[in-house]
């Protein structure tokens, strides 16, 4: 894998379990500490489903295993793609290493205590935005980006 990229992707995995190491440590599960009242709070949840809690509610004995599986297979065609893009460093390359960098902490997560650490939660007023962590932010910003170079960029330069 191109050092660029492993340094994004690491990056990205260390800071993800220092803030997760620090929020449960330091906050209490299920409580919350108000940063920007009306907007912003960090609440220490426990999210035993996929992105966003989606299937949080699942009864299937099988979800954490499935969600884990799921995300190997993710893992792998990104770290191919990554592989494939040789010493190139560019915005789909960046893009993929925060993909990659994201899935690997929460599966870290999942693979340890099969759920995932969650804490920002945004809202205002009775508008909630599901709570999520870094691991998160970094595959969303990935996708984003992704998504953003796929509509923009010439085709030849995708490489995907």
């Amino acid at each position: 894998m191109p050092k660029r990229q492993a340094l994004i992707a690491t990056i990205i995995v260390l800071l993800d379990r220092l803030t997760k190491w620090l929020v449960a440590g330091n906050i209490l599960l299920d409580d919350s500490v108000q940063v920007l009242p009306g907007f912003f709070r960090l609440t220490h949840l426990e999210n035993p489903g996929a992105a966003f809690s989606f299937l949080a509610d699942s009864p299937s004995p099988f979800k954490t295993a499935m969600l884990i599986l799921f995300s190997l297979a993710a893992l792998t065609v990104v770290l191919v793609l990554v592989w494939r893009s040789k010493n190139e460093f560019n915005a789909v390359t960046i893009a993929l290493s925060l993909i990659l960098g994201g899935a690997t902490g929460n599966l870290w997560d999942r693979i340890v205590d099969g759920k995932v650490t969650d804490f920002l939660d945004f809202y205002v007023g009775l508008h909630h935005w599901p709570p999520f962590n870094l691991a998160d932010s970094a595959i969303v910003t990935g996708a984003l980006l992704l998504a953003w170079k796929m509509r923009f960029a010439p085709t030849k330069e995708h490489g995907l």
